[in-house]
């Protein structure tokens, strides 16, 4: 949990030892017994102290712990996550003190509980520090980082680096002479720098040390290969590596050089995760190893100073990586709706998938949000429950709730736990265990199962937040980035269509082969590797649809020749002839060949009309109100590629527009999307829909957002005819009826009811 810093993005939305056992020979987690087994964790460290903190054992402690860990089973938990400060662990050099740990997995392990084990390396002991006082954070101001318990030393010195890898290889070896012992959390959160704020700094950016720019350097070789080529580049007359350093600030020419710090941002974060899993793989041969994110990287920005990791990147570094809920944080300026909830799943899922792992989820928010004085709305057993199963809903193959006792100490004290600091349960706590018990029986099914393959792609373009360097130029339009990916997502959410958003990699190494329609919203920067992608996709019988000012910059920075730049104004059929700011943007649908539009249905554009010039072989669609052509399209190859004058995705996150969501809906019925799911009755645009996918068996989520009830018909088309569907809670068996390809399901929703069900083929 972000206890020192919730990024901007998120404050905008809304982050004596037990004797006489000795360690049974190691298991892993892939022999049999195991593919059955969905970890429901929560938080544990032993007693009453906040992570990272350990405390002190005494001859109590068992007793104690062991309590506490038979009301975690109790409840209905079948894991715990517990953690290791470097600290505390390694309080001198290659003295460990893996005592904590060590003891409670022998009281695990008697309880038949399994154990993640979450490490914090932030929490760097003192004695580094000594060894090695030019290892500190460095600003960009010059401003040098003494570490007080956090946040540490930079990974990027050799000898850092070398202790760590010593020390994680040694936990490793030690905690893998467990059988409890499941799998391993090896940062938290990732940053450059971690749980530590610096308000006498002015927009603080890390690290520029002379390690950090060592290793940039090296990255800049390996990109440019020459000086002369860097040179170029910027536009700089270096004469020599060493004279290479960070951009600290803006200037009016070229701005390359941020871009180029900010990727290698992005390569670092993800090479520092690369290290951490390497060093625990080489003590630990077989169980799984992740990293979770402070949030969802929909929710951020790849330009804080701080460093915000590329999900995606990350995620190819360990064998998971997931990501950190709190839909009622103390920092959030509201709960996130359901919406938000379900685009940061399917985001952060949409990452593994690309690598075709799945993801966990390391931290799920437990109790009331509380930072000093500023007090979240409580959490109610009703948005545990909620939340848990939208996790399993969304694929995830772990869940971790944080945390069982509230914060012991800190400005987040008494915030965020599922019981009370008394020891006694609360109602949040019986509906999380309740919930964990249902998951943990439908374990096996869970786990042999998948969320559907989504015919329908969204770009995440981190280059687009990065027009005019660090001095965003479209600044005007607030965080149109991330609203233009929530648009999108939003309109195929609302009909129960699945969606995976999908990284510049995917595109450009041609991985988009099953999708059938591929959005590339506000992507005002667009490399030309991801250029060429498109047009490969688009050749090949791919439907792609771009927005105004597609591709008018390029990686470097530089404005294209002809916008749409990088060689796309040919596969979109146009080009930009001028481009104005509006108030008031709106498109009249001018032909009949979008399925399910009328001509003259009006479309509500946002901030600009970009009139375009048809080229030889499009079409115009619609028109801005003056006549000028506003969408075109253009038949290439084997597909077809549309280009619309205006920013329709962050029109519909911000205005709701029908006419925005009908024309989406037609761009992807013209592809060919199928619509499997189809919900009717009264509350029906209330009710959303999830389901998992195994061998001749789906499982079924239906959530009713309503506060309401409500009477609704569920048609789902499977590929197989219906033998059985029972309710997960209760086992009680189900009625439907078959007609015309699709079963029926009929349904009293409560207000706020989560309706699971389980329907199995023959």
């Amino acid at each position: 949990m972000n206890f020192f810093r919730v990024p901007a993005a998120l404050l905008s939305l809304l982050l004596l030892i037990e004797t006489g056992s000795s360690y049974p020979a190691q298991r892993s987690v892939s022999l049999p017994g195991d593919e059955s087994f969905f970890p429901v964790a929560v938080w544990y460290g032993g007693g009453k102290v906040r992570a990272p903190m350990m405390e002190s054992i005494d001859s109590t402690s068992a007793e104690r712990w062991g309590t506490d860990l038979d009301q975690i089973k109790a409840t209905g938990f079948n894991t715990i996550k517990t953690w290791v400060d470097w600290a505390t662990a390694e309080p001198r050099r290659q003295e460990y003190n893996f005592n904590n740990l060590d003891l409670l997995l022998r009281l695990a392990q008697k309880r038949g509980l399994r154990v993640i084990v979450q490490i914090y390396l932030d929490s760097a002991p003192d004695w580094v520090g000594h060894s090695y006082p030019d290892a500190r954070f460095v600003d960009r101001s010059g401003a040098v980082i003494d570490s007080q318990a956090a946040p540490g030393y930079c990974i990027d010195h050799d000898g850092v680096r070398g202790e760590i890898v010593k020390f994680l290889r040694a936990l490793s070896q030690d905690a893998n002479k467990s059988a409890a012992l499941y799998g391993w959390d090896v940062w938290s959160e990732p940053h450059v720098v971690n749980w530590a704020e610096f308000p006498y700094l002015s927009d603080p950016e890390f690290c520029f040390c002379a390690y950090t720019q060592s290793r940039f350097r090296h990255w800049l070789q390996t990109k440019y290969h020459t000086l002369d080529a860097l040179n170029a580049a910027w536009y700089r007359s270096f004469v020599s590596w060493d004279q290479v350093q960070p951009p600290r600030y803006p200037t009016i020419l070229s701005y390359t050089d941020y871009l180029d710090w900010r990727a290698f941002i992005d390569d670092k974060l993800a090479g520092d995760l690369k290290t951490r899993v390497e060093a625990i793989r080489s003590g630990d041969s077989s169980h799984p190893i992740t990293s979770h994110a402070a949030v969802p990287g929909l929710f951020t920005s790849p330009t804080d100073g701080y460093g915000e990791p590329d999900d995606w990147k990350m995620s190819d570094s360990a064998d998971f990586f997931g990501t950190s809920l709190y839909p009622k944080h103390a920092e959030s300026t509201q709960p996130w709706s359901s919406l938000m909830l379900a685009a940061g799943l399917d985001f952060t899922r949409s990452a593994g998938h690309s690598f075709g792992k799945g993801f966990w989820i390391g931290e799920l928010q437990a109790g009331q949000g509380a930072t000093g004085m500023r007090i979240a709305d409580p959490v109610t057993g009703d948005d545990e429950q909620f939340w848990m199963w939208q996790v399993v809903a969304h694929g995830a193959r772990e869940l971790a709730v944080y945390a069982w006792y509230p914060m012991s100490s800190g400005f987040e004290s008494n915030g965020y736990g599922l019981i009370n600091l008394d020891g006694t349960l609360t109602e949040r706590a019986r509906a999380a265990g309740e919930t964990a018990k249902a998951i943990s029986r439908y374990g096996p099914q869970i786990l042999n199962s998948k969320p559907p393959q989504a015919e329908v792609a969204i770009l995440y373009n981190r280059l687009s937040y990065m027009v005019g360097g660090s001095q965003p130029s479209l600044s005007k339009l607030g965080n149109a980035e991330r609203d233009s990916l929530l648009g999108l997502y939003r309109a195929f959410s609302e009909e129960n269509i699945p969606v995976d958003f999908v990284h510049p990699d995917d595109v450009g190494q041609d991985r988009l082969g099953q999708y059938k329609i591929l959005f590339l919203p506000f992507s005002v920067m667009l490399s030309q590797n991801v250029a060429d992608g498109v047009k490969h996709y688009v050749k090949n019988g791919g439907t792609v649809v771009g927005e105004a000012r597609l591709a008018w910059n390029d990686a470097r920075g530089f404005a294209s020749d002809m916008i749409p730049g990088a060689g796309l104004a040919d596969v979109f059929g146009a080009r930009e002839k001028v481009i104005e700011p509006r108030d008031n943007v709106q498109m009249e649908v001018s032909s009949m060949t979008l399925p399910g539009m009328s001509v003259h249905t009006v479309i509500k554009g946002t901030a600009f009309e970009e009139q375009l010039e048809p080229l030889i072989g499009s079409n115009v669609l619609a028109r801005f109100s003056d006549g000028s052509p506003a969408i075109v399209e253009k038949d290439d190859g084997k597909g077809k590629a549309f280009v619309i004058g205006s920013f329709i995705a962050l029109s519909y996150d911000r205005d709701h527009d029908p006419g925005v969501k009908s024309l989406l809906l037609s761009l992807a019925r013209t592809a060919g999307v199928t619509h499997d799911v189809e919900v009717s009755g009264g509350g029906a645009s209330q009710v959303e829909v999830r389901w998992l996918v195994g061998k001749q068996q789906q499982t079924l989520f239906v959530f009713n957002h309503a506060t309401s009830s409500t009477d609704i018909d569920l048609h789902i088309r499977f590929p197989w005819k219906v033998g059985e569907a029972r309710d997960v809670n209760g086992g009680l068996a189900l009625h439907w009826q078959s007609a015309a390809g699709q079963s029926t399901f009929r349904k009293h929703l409560s207000p706020g009811e989560n309706w699971i069900f389980v329907v199995r083929g023959i």
